[in-house]
């Protein structure tokens, strides 16, 4: 019997390797190249909303316009990232191919308009949609569809964020709270790897490239190879800060999940809730009067305004997370398509701006840590989210990026943007606890009370 369960022979071993390389290869080439893509339609459609600001104004319309693509067409892909996760847990008929291209077109529209959502949500669903595809074409069975959904989820997010370990333990990590499944771990990172290898080949091409944030503080640490040591009052206040992320994280989380059931309520035909959502962001540029809010928030239309780059500079911006957090709310309650991740990183970085001049922490430091940590918290996903910091930022803060995440993680509570996430361990023990429900059979139960 022993025998049967272990072998001293690297040879399965070698063959399984070999055969998932083949499996994922052309998977990783293809959601590389389609992320590349992806990255140049979102650049072009951005840059053309700054250059005309009046397509702000067929953002009602844009976004019925989509909503009929997916009433009409949609079917199963509208249920976005949940219906990954889903099949990655139980699979059935798989995800459908055509979520791949709807999303895409609907993301790059929503961003033209000015609808204020990110890219991830398309990157992963562009991931999954291929990854099972390719799936279906190898004929695989349901463990080894499991493997490459995971693999196209990883993928899609490396190449995207240009964050390829990060995508890897995303994959794994973002499926259930408290447990990670190292199955896929090897066959992620690959897919992860050489997506995003595939993604930079086309940036001279394309013109386009991944964001470099500035980040200051530790560099000359790190240049002058120091050993880290904690500031522990620094650590004290970053912790305090990071309280602010977890609820930032939680306040997100719950206006998007209640936001949704409100809107429908208001607005029962699934096609027309846009219509009020690309009124009610006009109205709110109008009432804010600017338009920093609009989109990704990566770069800022005007010199000196809101956005991801800037709130790691010197200039003060005390309420722009929270104006983010209102137009993204906004825009992804009424169906706007697109993702979470990107306003989730305005929200985080623009918080820890707000709050470094109040606690005396290094601007670029708080901002960098907000970045990740309101993420970790709203994604469930704290170590996924530690590692993007030290690919994004450099490692000479990894102790501060890992207290933002893990604490917003906690603090956070039982919810999250997946509501098909489910949850193995909980944050906090509880008798009662049953494992293995979704975070949306959770929240439910909640209510009731």
């Amino acid at each position: 019997m022993l025998k049967t369960l272990i072998t001293p022979h690297p040879l399965p071993f070698l063959k399984s390797l070999i055969r998932w390389s083949i499996l994922l290869t052309p998977l990783a080439l293809v959601v590389g190249t389609v992320c590349a893509l992806f990255l140049w339609a979102l650049k072009v459609a951005t840059l053309t909303r700054f250059a005309h600001p009046w397509l702000l104004y067929g953002l009602p319309l844009a976004g019925v316009a989509m909503a009929l693509l997916y009433f009409w067409w949609g079917g199963r892909a509208a249920s976005g990232n949940n219906l990954i996760l889903e099949e990655i847990e139980s699979p059935t008929v798989g995800v459908p191919l055509r979520m791949a291209p709807m999303v895409f077109l609907a993301t790059v529209v929503s961003h033209l308009f000015g609808a204020s959502v990110g890219r991830e949500g398309t990157a992963i669903q562009m991931g999954g949609s291929l990854a099972s595809g390719f799936a279906r074409l190898f004929r695989l069975d349901n463990r080894q569809t499991r493997i490459m959904l995971i693999s196209g989820i990883s993928a899609g997010f490396g190449a995207v964020f240009g964050t390829p370990v990060a995508g890897a333990v995303f994959g794994l990590e973002v499926l259930t709270l408290g447990r990670l499944t190292y199955t896929a771990l090897l066959p992620g990172a690959f897919a992860s790897i050489l997506a995003d290898w595939t993604c930079r080949q086309w940036e001279s091409w394309l013109h386009v490239h991944h964001t470099a944030y500035h980040m200051g503080y530790g560099a000359a640490m790190l240049a002058g190879n120091a050993l880290f040591q904690a500031d522990l009052w620094l650590l004290a206040k970053i912790a305090l800060a990071s309280v602010a992320f977890g609820l930032a994280s939680w306040a997100f989380s719950e206006g998007l999940r209640h936001g949704t059931v409100l809107v429908s309520r208001v607005c029962p035909v699934p096609w027309l809730r846009p219509a009020l959502g690309g009124t009610a962001t006009i109205a709110l540029v109008w009432l804010v009067g600017s338009p920093d809010y609009l989109g990704l928030g990566v770069i800022s239309p005007n010199p000196g305004g809101a956005s991801i780059v800037d709130f790691f500079g010197p200039q003060h911006y005390p309420w722009s997370w929270f104006l983010k957090l209102v137009f993204t709310l906004v825009a992804l309650t009424t169906g706007f398509k697109g993702g979470e991740v990107t306003p989730l990183f305005f929200i985080g970085s623009g918080l820890g701006n707000a709050l470094a001049p109040w606690l005396g922490v290094p601007v670029d430091l708080l901002a960098g840590i907000g970045f990740v940590a309101v993420f970790a918290g709203a994604a469930n996903t704290p170590l996924a989210c530690t590692i993007m910091a030290v690919e994004l930022f450099g490692g000479a803060n990894l102790v501060y990026y890992a207290t933002g995440c893990f604490i917003a993680y906690l603090v956070s509570g039982p919810t999250g943007i997946y509501l098909s996430q489910r949850v193995e361990t909980p944050k906090i023990w509880l008798a009662s606890f049953l494992p293995g429900r979704t975070l949306r059979q959770g929240l439910q139960e909640i209510d009731r009370l």
